[in-house]
C-alpha cells in the first residue's frame, strides 16, 4: 500500500473541523431540519431516516469553513453560507436515495438504505423533494452566481451518473473515461460547495477559483480512496458490503488497473464477477487478492495522494490562514480513511 500521512493534524482534522464549524453548523442543522419537513407524512420520515443516519455533512461544513476564510461577517453573508451549506447537503441527500435505487443497494451508511424500507418509488421522489428545497433555499439567497454554480452542478452530477451507467461492464472503460465519472458525481459538490462558501465569505474571483479547484481535488481523491475501500476496507467501516461496486458491475479504477495488467485467465475471473449480484464472498476475496497482486490498490491511492497533493497546492493561492492549513490537514485526513 501507498505510505499515506500519519501526522496528528491529519488524524485529528475531522474533529477539528467539526469544532471550527459547529456554531454556524448548527444554523445550517436547524435548517435542514426544517425544510424535510412536509404535510405528507411520509416525506419527513424518510428524508430524516437518510439525514440523521450519521453522515459527516462534510460538504456543507467545507461551505462554511470557505466563507469564514473572508472578511465578510454580516448577516447577510451569514444567511447565504447557511442556505448554500444546507442546500449542498440537500443536494448530496438527493443523490443518494436516487443512487441507491439505480444501484439496488441495501445498505447506506452501515444502516438499510431508504429504498429498502419505503421502497423505490419513495426514495426517487423524496430525493426530488430534498433537490427542490435546495434550489428554494438558493434562491431565498438572491444570489444569481451561487444559484449558477449549485444548479450547473446539480447537471453535471447527473450526467456523471448517466455516464456511469452507460459504462457499466463496459472493459473498454479506459482511466480518462473513469476520471470524468469521478469529476462529475462527486467532485462537481464538493468544487461547488467551496465556491459558493468562498462567494458568500467575500472572496474575490481567484480566491473562489482556488477554493473550487481545492475542492475538485478533494473531491476527487475521496472518490478515489472510497473505490480503493470497497476491495480493502471493513464492510463495517464503509457502510455497505466489501465488493458492492463489483456486484454492480462499476468500472472503478482498480478494477481498470487490474484488467490492464491481468492475463487471459484472471481477466476472465473479474469479468465472471462483473454485474453478478449473487456475487459469492469467496469470488469477492479471489479477486481482492488479483488486485492485490496486481498492485491495484496501491496505484488508485497513489492517484488520490496526486490529488491530495494538487487541493494542498491550489490552497497556497489563498492568504495564510489558521483555516486554510485545517483544510490541508483534511485532504491529508481523506488518504488515512484507507489505511
Amino acid at each position: 500500500m501507498t505510505q499515506i500521512s500519519n501526522s496528528t493534524n491529519a488524524q485529528t482534522a475531522l474533529k477539528r473541523l467539526l469544532k471550527a464549524t459547529k456554531s454556524d453548523m448548527e444554523k445550517v442543522n436547524s435548517l435542514i431540519l426544517s425544510r424535510a419537513e412536509s404535510h405528507v407524512e411520509m416525506v419527513p420520515k424518510l428524508a430524516h431516516y437518510l439525514i440523521e443516519s450519521g453522515g459527516k455533512r462534510l460538504r456543507p461544513m467545507l461551505t462554511i469553513a470557505s466563507a469564514s476564510m473572508f472578511a465578510n461577517n454580516d448577516e447577510k453573508s451569514l444567511k447565504n453560507a447557511t442556505h448554500f451549506a444546507a442546500a449542498v447537503e440537500f443536494m448530496h441527500n438527493a443523490t443518494l436515495l436516487h443512487d441507491d435505487v439505480v444501484d439496488e443497494s441495501n445498505m447506506r451508511r452501515g444502516k438499510p438504505a431508504a429504498r429498502m424500507i419505503w421502497g423505490n418509488q419513495a426514495s426517487v421522489l423524496v430525493g426530488d423533494f430534498l433537490l427542490g428545497q435546495a434550489f428554494l433555499m438558493m434562491v431565498e439567497t438572491r444570489d444569481l452566481d451561487a444559484l449558477n454554480i449549485l444548479s450547473t452542478a446539480a447537471t453535471i452530477i447527473a450526467e456523471g451518473e448517466v455516464f456511469q451507467l452507460s459504462k457499466t461492464s463496459d472493459l473498454a472503460t479506459t482511466k480518462e473515461e473513469y476520471d470524468l465519472v469521478i469529476k462529475s458525481k462527486t467532485a462537481t459538490l464538493f468544487e461547488a460547495a467551496t465556491k459558493v462558501g468562498a462567494m458568500a465569505g467575500g472572496a474575490t474571483k481567484q480566491q473562489c477559483e482556488a477554493l473550487g479547484e481545492y475542492g475538485t481535488e478533494l473531491g476527487r481523491a475521496f472518490q478515489l480512496v472510497d473505490d480503493a475501500l470497497d476491495y480493502g476496507g471493513l464492510s463495517k467501516s464503509m457502510g455497505k458490503n466489501t465488493g458492492d461496486d463489483l456486484r454492480e458491475g462499476k468500472m472503478t479504477l482498480p478494477i481498470i488497473i487490474a484488467l490492464q495488467k491481468s492475463s487471459d485467465t484472471e481477466k476472465a475471473l473479474i469479468i465472471s464477477a462483473l454485474g453478478n449480484q449473487d456475487l459469492e464472498v469467496e469470488t469477492v476475496e479471489k479477486i481482492m487478492a488479483l488486485l492485490a497482486k496486481k498492485d491495484a490498490l496501491n496505484e488508485t491511492l497513489e492517484e488520490a495522494q496526486t490529488c491530495v497533493n494538487n487541493a494542498k497546492t491550489a490552497l497556497k493561492k489563498l492568504p495564510k490562514s489558521e483555516m486554510r492549513d485545517l483544510l490541508a490537514d483534511i485532504a491529508d485526513f481523506c488518504l488515512l480513511r484507507a489505511n
